[in-house]
């Protein structure tokens, strides 16, 4: 297998991307302040936002996908499959776990290297033949060597921040009576939303970029990037005849799967955690002409 190369355009990205968010959070805090919101009661809620996402949110993600952890006698060969990768790629073994349904996709969670989980669906194990497979977990696999996981849930924290301090700033329930008048509010609220909107776009602007840099990481790992591109578009393709009921039971995880579940409108795919499929392909293809 090739040898993983650490993406430093990944790494520059997030790194200006947290450096806009704080400064932003720091005016919004300003903004607060002045009008008369409790200076303690923002650490207080921040910081017991920040603990509950790091110690939860891989729980929560296992406990909204379904998703269940297996053990080697279960399922002998996609365990060997992670193992294989894993051990090439300097990684410690994660735990693996399958998720009963019929959609094709595949996912990783963690807060760290050590505690991470890579994640299939029954679909997909039907649906792709073992060298794809293999890629899609090489996939995963470079997610959780790049730490995109905790990276996103940080970065995610911004907004929900926003969206908290909004709420908590209009409604006075938490800090109490702010000493300014209507127009005070409505200042609040718009840099409360402008706060929000950036937060949301630059997180998925990384999101977008880390499915690239997974794409690219884990066909490193296999030294084969037809086979990772072959499951894409096969993915891409069983997906599009999985009954629309079975998709929106799973829309929820859309951010953490490979591909997501539903893809939208053309307005929606502005918005989207994931760049195109053929987009995908093409690097991926690139890559094994430069071989």
């Amino acid at each position: 297998m090739s040898r993983f190369q650490r993406d430093n355009g990944l790494t520059a990205r997030i790194v200006v991307s947290f450096a806009v968010l704080t400064m932003l959070y720091l005016v919004f805090m300003s903004v607060l302040l002045y009008f008369g919101v409790g200076f303690v009661p923002i650490v207080i809620m921040v910081s017991l936002m920040i603990l509950a996402q790091f110690y939860f949110s891989d729980k929560i993600v296992m406990w909204t996908s379904g998703a269940k952890v297996v053990t080697r006698e279960q399922y002998p060969q996609l365990y060997g499959m992670v193992e294989k990768v894993a051990l090439s790629s300097g990684l410690p073994m994660p735990k693996v776990a399958v998720m009963n349904t019929a959609v094709p996709n595949a996912f990783a969670t963690g807060k760290s290297q050590k505690s991470s989980v890579v994640a299939v669906t029954s679909g997909i194990m039907d649906t792709l033949d073992d060298e794809e497979l293999e890629g899609v977990i090489a996939h995963e696999l470079a997610h959780i060597k790049h730490r995109d996981v905790l990276v996103l849930t940080l970065a995610s924290l911004f907004s929900t921040v926003a969206f908290f301090l909004m709420r908590y700033a209009l409604f006075g329930s938490m800090f109490g009576r702010s000493r300014d008048n209507g127009a005070g509010m409505i200042l609040i609220l718009v840099v409360a939303g402008v706060t929000w909107f950036v937060s949301f776009m630059i997180i998925r602007a990384i999101s977008r970029y880390r499915e690239y840099a997974a794409d690219r990481g884990g066909a490193q790992m296999t030294g084969k990037p037809e086979n990772l591109a072959r499951a894409l578009l096969k993915i891409n393709g069983t997906m599009k005849r999985v009954p629309q009921r079975q998709l929106q039971k799973v829309e929820s995880m859309n951010m953490f799967f490979i591909i997501p579940a539903l893809s939208g409108d053309t307005l929606s795919k502005l918005f989207s955690t994931h760049p195109p499929v053929e987009e995908r392909v093409r690097r991926l293809r690139e890559m094994t002409v430069l071989k």
